[in-house]
């Protein structure tokens, strides 16, 4: 006597081959059924209903034709674009970019939004959402998840701004409201946590499972990937290396009510830019300052190597405690050293530590925080929606 069926299980295989089908499509382009069945591994009979079905929930659509020999040509098909939308945002102290992405990846709309004329930080993020979808001319309906990039504090419990310094109005109970007004999913997510997934996704960080990224820019930061995770710890606080104790830096105390910790004295642009006319090199930011030490030659070495120096000071306390394979340096500074800058600060790592891990420049050299929004809302909305095929 044969075992028993298990209940639903037809049902799950379904799903299971639903969502390898969508996925085939997002990766290889346009198929027809014959060669979804042939990647599949299904028979012709049941790629033809695969497709029928998906096509009925307006999951996939026809996009043309394939030119074949005898008979009719066969129907090309692809993911349809607009069964879902993001919306990415990346939250800075001045301004707000939004920008929509359909289910397959495109952005399809991208807006700025200055917050220098209001301090409300729904409205902001309402008009924002509003613009972009209407540039992008999607349904909001169609809006299944919204994901802000904000610095600061995300309570990993609550999901809440537990503290952003230079976003005083951006506090608790704003997540509430905002999934009340917009009628959909929001997410905060530390803007340099945000960088990091998209450095994994597709910056120097590819393939690597562990890794750190430090943002070195207006301020200083740091993410964390642990087994393809992010480490946000238990109170979000991972990451924020700018309030890192180090020699050389008074150390604050009440730090909640400051904005520079010792760290952020030392390696962000504000002590970068001075020390770059210590060494006679005036420039009207920290980014424009390296570019010129690099172009300088042999005459912007010590200059380069001193940044380095000081960056290694953090590197190397993240190396001795969670020892990662790689580091990436990003952010304003480190995109502006490009390898002269990594290559110093792996160096002078190895030189004070027990670690010699590499050190790379990122390779996200446009909207870092806002790629990694889009990527992180995409990634979600689509085990959402290829997870639900088979009502």
């Amino acid at each position: 006597m044969g075992s028993p069926r298990l209940p639903g299980t037809p049902r799950l295989l379904r799903a299971l081959n639903d969502r390898s089908a969508l996925e085939l499509l997002l990766a290889r382009g346009p198929l027809t059924r014959a060669q979804l069945g042939e990647l599949t591994g299904l028979s012709k009979v049941t790629a033809s209903q695969l497709v029928e079905r998906l096509e009925e929930r307006g999951l996939v659509t026809r996009v043309g034709e394939q030119a074949g020999g005898r008979g009719p040509n066969a129907q090309l098909y692809a993911v349809a674009p607009n069964s879902a939308h993001v919306v990415g945002v990346d939250v800075r102290a001045d301004r707000v970019v939004a920008a929509c992405a359909d289910i397959t990846g495109q952005v399809t709309g991208r807006v700025e939004q200055s917050t220098q004329d209001t301090d409300d930080p729904l409205r902001v993020v309402h008009n924002a959402v509003i613009e972009v979808a209407g540039t992008a001319r999607a349904d909001l309906s169609s809006i299944r998840r919204v994901v802000l990039g904000t610095p600061g504090l995300v309570d990993p419990a609550t999901g809440d701004i537990a503290f952003a310094w230079n976003l005083p109005r951006w506090h608790r109970g704003l997540l509430a409201a905002l999934r009340e007004d917009l009628d959909t999913t929001v997410l905060f997510e530390n803007d340099v946590n945000l960088a990091a997934v998209a450095e994994s996704e597709i910056g120097a960080a590819r393939g690597v499972s562990d890794f750190a990224l430090v943002w070195a820019a207006g301020g200083v930061g740091l993410a964390v990937m642990l087994g393809g995770r992010l480490h946000r710890g238990s109170s979000g606080a991972a990451g924020e290396i700018g309030y890192l104790p180090v020699a050389g830096a008074p150390v604050p105390r009440d730090v909640w009510r400051r904005s520079k910790g010792a760290f952020q004295q030392i390696a962000a642009a504000e002590a970068v830019r001075a020390l770059a006319r210590e060494h006679g090199f005036r420039a009207s930011s920290a980014a424009a300052a390296v570019r010129a030490a690099i172009a300088a030659g042999t005459r912007g070495g010590p200059f380069l190597d001193a940044v380095a120096a000081r960056l290694a000071l953090g590197v190397a306390s993240i190396c001795v405690v969670l020892d990662p394979p790689l580091v990436v340096l990003a952010g304003e500074i480190g995109q502006a050293g490009g390898s002269a800058l990594a290559e110093r600060v792996q160096h002078e790592v190895a030189a004070i530590t027990l670690t010699a891990p590499r050190v790379l420049v990122t390779e996200v050299t446009e909207e870092p925080v806002l790629t990694g929004a889009l990527r992180t809302a995409l990634d979600a909305v689509r085990e959402e929606v290829f997870g639900s095929t088979v009502g």
